[in-house]
């Protein structure tokens, strides 16, 4: 074998991988200055090869990268190979590239040789979703405090009403329509109360991180819903069709259960047609996935093609009326979704609305 020819075609071969490469590719001496630098790296840097080689490294590296980068150095000549290490480059025009090296000294030459590769997007990503989190982390506290002031605030009102309504003598109430409608009333600034009160409960679990997972009695829920909203399904001439023959205990959170079919029934009725009675159908089946709630009303429905990509969104509102806020449906697919469900709709303009909701039972 010619071993001249040989070693001549192996440096060329070896030219050529250095100058294709789309990696980073270099070669820096103990003394901190780069001896060779590849295409790719002088098209990432902007500088020219001269002015890449007259300074020392460091004078490109980021200021706040100069430490540790040097500590990491240190190692490197101590006979330390270098795996995945991260720091940040400050190129000719000003631009920050984060570079992640991988660099193995050669102690005899007084080389070191490194490959590396631009991480800039992964760590623009990884900033985006921090961002997120940090941002997401603050209105999640934000919320939490809302709703305890709420909660704790309206206390002192109703507790106010409740006493005022102890202090009524029925007895002197002759009109049986007057006891009536005052004894609705005070069932319901009860309820209002136990209300108010279980999500101050349910905020301290949740503080504890405790989900509250229970079987909870969908018939249960629904009726206790129904008999404190008794004046306006009576008003409405609200219609139910209940059947939870198939399925009647459910294992999920008795607080987020009760929110979601409340949530659900008032929109009913809120967004019935006018002149025509709401209808509300809510049946609970086995699915192949675990367990079903279908409810369905003949309301006004909406146009999906135009909004359902923003139904379950905050502060989305697809009517004029007066008490629509775009909360309701907002927490109904949070509180499924914490918990691992799913919620899908089905609807038509002028012709009702269908919610699937699925648990995994």
């Amino acid at each position: 074998m010619d071993t001249d020819n040989y070693t001549q075609k192996t440096d060329l071969d070896l030219e050529l991988f250095f100058s294709l490469s789309h990696d980073f590719l270099c070669i820096a001496g103990f003394d901190g200055y780069f001896r060779k630098i590849n295409p790719a790296f002088i098209n990432l840097m902007g500088y020219t090869e001269e002015e890449l080689f007259s300074h020392p490294i460091r004078h490109f590296v980021h200021p706040l990268d100069k430490v540790k980068t040097a500590e990491t150095r240190a190692k490197i000549l101590e006979g330390i190979p270098l795996v995945h290490f991260q720091n940040r480059y400050i190129t000719k025009s000003g631009k920050i590239v984060w570079l992640t090296w991988t660099s193995v000294p050669v102690p005899e030459k007084k080389l070191i040789y490194a490959i590396s590769k631009n991480i800039t997007h992964l760590k623009k990503l990884e900033e985006d979703r921090q961002y997120r989190i940090l941002n997401l982390t603050s209105v999640n506290s934000g919320l939490t405090k809302l709703s305890y002031t709420t909660a704790h605030d309206l206390r002192a009102p109703v507790n106010n009403l409740i006493s005022l309504i102890e202090l009524l003598d029925f007895k002197k109430i002759e009109n049986e329509e007057t006891q009536l409608y005052l004894d609705m009333l005070g069932k319901s600034v009860l309820r209002l109360k136990s209300t108010l009160n279980d999500q101050i409960d349910h905020l301290r679990e949740n503080q504890l991180l405790k989900l509250g997972l229970e079987p909870v009695n969908i018939k249960e829920i629904v009726y206790n819903i129904i008999d404190s909203l008794e004046s306006i399904i009576e008003n409405t001439g609200t219609i139910f069709e209940i059947e939870f023959s198939e399925i009647e205990i459910l294992r999920f959170n008795k607080f987020y259960l009760h929110s979601i079919f409340l949530n659900l029934i008032t929109n009913s009725i809120k967004y019935s047609k006018p002149g025509i009675a709401p209808q509300i159908s809510i049946v609970s089946k086995r699915s192949a996935t675990g367990i079903e709630i279908q409810f369905s009303d003949n309301g006004i429905g909406l146009d999906m093609e135009e909004n359902g990509n923003k139904l379950f969104e905050l502060h989305q509102v697809f009517t004029d009326h007066q008490d629509s806020k775009g909360i309701g449906l907002y927490l109904v697919k949070s509180y499924m979704t914490s918990l691992g469900g799913t919620i899908k709709v089905s609807s038509e303009k002028n012709a009702g609305t269908t919610f699937y909701l699925c648990f995994r039972n």
